[in-house]
């Protein structure tokens, strides 16, 4: 999946495959997790969010199933 460049100090990056719905985020720790059925609109949010970390952390880290990808 190809991810973009986020400025933020929790996440590296992130990407988005809209025809599943997944959302991959990459942390500056290395770690990869993919976060399954997030909606376009919160990802939209997400990218225009003053603060990306604490706007991931709020509505998409615990309320979206994941799996870890590396």
């Amino acid at each position: 999946m190809l991810r973009q460049e986020v400025n933020s100090s929790e996440l590296r990056s992130v990407g988005y495959e809209l025809d599943i719905s997944v959302l991959e985020a990459e942390f500056h720790s290395g770690e990869i997790y993919q976060y399954l059925d997030v909606p376009a609109e919160l990802v939209l949010e997400l990218l225009e969010a003053e603060s990306i970390g604490r706007y991931f952390n709020a509505h998409i880290r615990s309320k979206f199933k994941f799996r870890k990808v590396r």
